[in-house]
């Protein structure tokens, strides 16, 4: 495996930046920022730091400021969307990286500051708005229970539950016309809301999982992050019926991996939905097909890719402090040069009015 040893004037520990750890921030930016704090502590010393909530088990980030950034030796990974600009302004002059998770935020970055764009979605979004950024792809990796206990060669009549809904993230379409709709069909549908203690067996035990989230995004006015539901429902054999937004499109080939829903009419999404639950190895993606991307979202593959980018950027940052960096222009700058050569053009077929032309 390849060694993640700092160069000379590089990093040598990393501090994975939150909010906090406690119940009042749990959501799947949390789990995931926890997850990546354990991957990365396999390759060099990590350290989970917050910086709205103090915890007795954790440093806080006001203490760590304290020392002084021509001393600091550690890479900062901040991740939180909305709190991205602040604290990037708190840690001016020192080692930071940016895991971008969702898009839409509005903020620009300042020149130098890598992303770590953890779905091709936020990699095309970023390589758009921060094109001379450094930019690498580093999907979040499945918890290592998903593919340990995932069942997905289970028989259906294994499995309990027809359909499965999450209702947090869900369609008005799917809660409100749907689920009575297959219920009307004498399908048993569970809609599951609140905290579950055992999300695998869940998943076991389910024929067909339905997640329709590209509302949700849209009125939140951000994107799909990181999309791993579905992945995790597919791990466990479930066929999945989806929305395609966002990074959901980075895993889901419709009709290969997933099938879409809301896709013309509720009829048709009720039989489609009717015969996958009758047959779900019909509908179910194939192995050569599902196992290279449960592979590649797996925690031994994301170590390897950690070690490679960290390689990178130990290389990186200590020669942005050395030279100056490239910038990426201003839109209104790219809009008004637009704008001017497309006057220049006009004018040039004017007779007598050669605009940037030599006589």
């Amino acid at each position: 495996m390849a060694s993640a040893e700092p160069s000379p004037g590089g990093f040598n520990s990393i501090r994975v930046l939150v909010p906090g750890t406690g119940t009042r921030f749990r959501c799947g930016g949390l789990s995931v920022a926890l997850q990546t704090a354990r991957i990365l502590s396999t390759i060099c010393p990590t350290e989970i730091v917050t910086y709205q909530q103090r915890q007795i088990d954790q440093p806080f980030l006001d203490d760590l400021l304290q020392a002084a950034a021509s001393q600091d030796r550690s890479l900062w990974l901040v991740s939180w969307g909305f709190h991205i600009p602040w604290l990037l302004r708190r840690l001016k002059s020192r080692f930071v990286v940016y895991q971008a998770h969702s898009t839409g935020y509005g903020f620009d970055l300042p020149p130098g500051v890598p992303v770590l764009a953890v779905s091709r979605n936020t990699l095309g979004y970023w390589g758009d708005r921060a094109p001379r950024n450094p930019l690498f792809l580093l999907p979040n990796a499945l918890e290592p229970q998903w593919l340990q206990r995932g069942d997905r060669d289970g028989r259906a009549s294994q499995r309990v539950i027809d359909v499965l809904v999450q209702q947090r993230k869900s369609s008005s379409y799917v809660l409100k016309q749907l689920v009575p709709a297959l219920r009307s069909r004498g399908l048993r549908v569970e809609v599951q809301d609140g905290w579950v203690d055992d999300l695998v067996d869940l998943f076991n035990s389910t024929k067909v999982y339905l997640y329709d989230s590209a509302e949700h995004w849209r009125a939140a006015g951000v994107s799909e992050g990181f999309g791993l539901p579905p992945l995790e429902a597919m791990a466990c054999g479930c066929v999945v019926f989806s929305s395609f937004n966002h990074a959901l499109a980075d895993t889901l080939t419709p009709g290969v991996m997933g099938h879409q829903i809301g896709c013309g009419s509720l009829d048709h999404d009720l039989s489609r939905i009717a015969a996958a639950v009758a047959t779900p190895t019909d509908w179910r993606p194939s192995a050569e097909a599902l196992d290279p991307c449960l592979q590649s979202h797996s925690e031994p593959a994301l170590v390897v890719r950690w070690q490679s980018v960290l390689q990178q950027l130990n290389e990186l940052l200590p020669a942005f402090r050395r030279s100056s960096l490239l910038k990426s222009q201003p839109l209104w700058r790219l809009r008004w040069n637009r704008r001017f050569r497309g006057l220049v053009r006009v004018v040039n077929r004017f007779p007598g009015w050669p605009v940037g032309r030599k006589r």
